[in-house]
C-alpha cells in the first residue's frame, strides 16, 4: 500500500520535472526580440517594445504583410515618410519593405538612408542578407549575409558611430510609425 509520504514525494517530483518547461514558455514579442518594434532585432540592444508590427499574440508579420492588412498604416506611412523626403513619390512601401524583419527596421533603413546618405539599397541588402539590386553600386560582399542594422552602418558608412546612427534611425521610425497608426 502507497503512504501518503511516498504521494507527496511522487507529486514534489512531478512538480519539479515540469517547473523548468513552464519556466522557458515564451514572453511574446517578435522572434529574438525584434519583432516589436526593432531594437533588438536588429541587435543594436535596444529594446523592442510594442513593435508596430507584432499582433497580440507577440508574434510579427513581415512589413508587406503587415501593409497589405492594415492599408491604413500603408497608406499614411507612405505619405509621411514621401512629404519628408524619405521615400520618393510613387515608391511602394510594401515593395521597398519586401524582406525585411519587421517594419521597424525597414523605416529606420529609410532614416539611415537620409542620415548618412547611405545607399537604401545597400542597407536593405545588408540586412536581409539579399543581393543589391541589379543597377545598385554597393561595396563588394554587399548582401552577403543577414546584418543589424549598426552592423550595416558599421559596413557602408564605417565612419559613422553606428550605435548613435542606428538609436537615432529606431527612434525616428518608431515615431514616425506611431504617428502613421494614429492619423485619422
Amino acid at each position: 500500500m502507497i503512504d501518503k509520504k511516498q504521494i507527496i514525494v511522487v507529486a514534489a517530483a512531478l512538480f519539479l520535472a515540469a517547473a523548468p518547461a513552464f519556466a522557458q514558455h515564451s514572453h511574446g514579442g517578435a522572434a529574438g526580440g525584434a519583432g516589436g518594434s526593432h531594437g533588438a532585432a536588429m541587435s543594436n540592444g535596444a529594446a523592442d517594445h510594442g513593435s508596430p508590427d507584432s499582433s497580440a499574440k507577440g508574434t510579427s508579420s513581415s512589413p508587406t504583410t503587415l501593409l497589405t492588412k492594415n492599408t491604413k498604416l500603408d497608406n499614411n506611412l507612405t505619405t509621411k515618410l514621401q512629404s519628408k523626403g524619405l521615400l520618393p513619390a510613387g515608391t511602394d512601401l510594401k515593395d521597398a519593405c519586401a524582406g525585411f524583419k519587421n517594419l521597424g527596421q525597414c523605416v529606420a533603413a529609410i532614416h539611415v538612408n537620409n542620415n548618412l546618405k547611405v545607399p537604401f539599397a545597400c542597407m536593405k541588402a545588408n540586412m536581409t542578407g539579399a543581393a543589391p539590386a541589379a543597377a545598385t553600386t554597393c561595396p563588394a560582399g554587399t548582401g552577403s549575409g543577414k546584418m543589424s542594422l549598426g552592423k550595416s552602418i558599421q559596413a557602408l558608412a564605417p565612419t559613422a558611430d553606428s550605435k548613435t546612427a542606428s538609436k537615432t534611425a529606431t527612434t525616428q521610425a518608431d515615431a514616425d510609425i506611431k504617428e502613421a497608426k494614429t492619423t485619422s
